[in-house]
């Protein structure tokens, strides 16, 4: 008779892990899908009408929070801005540019607490400027997401430098 309480109990425990690992994978899945998008939206081809455009660039803010941080000395670019002044900001940085493809790799999420996902990863935006001049640019970037209203979005982006050797 105890064995088969223990065995209940075992099942219970191994379930219970199972299930915080499924819910855990789903929540990173979300996180990463905001990358995803983030792509997405900030990517262009060439020939993009102004109603694709538009919508992209709509799109990039809502998945930013209200107050989002931004820091990337490297580009003197800092500040604390709402979603409207990101999407305004990304319409900016997408205009000189003909064809342009923002990626991201590496990606290692963690949920330092509840509500929160900390990320570090690798972000390479390679593109044609309409001059015809070429750029490809690869940084270190270290993100916060926050969990609001059951959506992840970004809090903090934080371009870091790599010391050269």
């Amino acid at each position: 008779m105890k064995i088969k309480y223990i065995i209940i109990v075992v099942l219970v425990v191994i379930i219970g892990i199972l299930a915080g690992v499924y819910f855990f994978q789903n929540e990173e899945k979300k996180v990463k899908r905001q990358f995803y998008l983030l792509s997405e939206w900030a990517s262009k081809e060439e020939g993009e009408n102004t109603f694709t455009m538009a919508h992209k660039v709509k799109s990039i803010g809502t998945l930013f929070t209200e107050h989002c941080e931004f820091k990337a000395d490297i580009i003197s670019f800092s500040g604390r801005f709402n979603s409207e002044e990101v999407s305004g900001y990304a319409a900016r940085a997408r205009l000189p540019f003909s064809k342009l493809s923002l990626q991201f790799y590496d990606l290692d999420v963690s949920f330092p607490e509840k509500g929160m996902a900390k990320v570090t990863l690798t972000g390479k935006l390679t593109g044609r400027l309409t001059s015809g001049e070429y750029v490809d640019e690869t940084h270190e970037l270290e993100c916060v997401l926050k969990k609001i209203e059951n959506k992840w979005l970004f809090s903090d982006v934080e371009v870091v430098e790599i010391l050269k050797k």
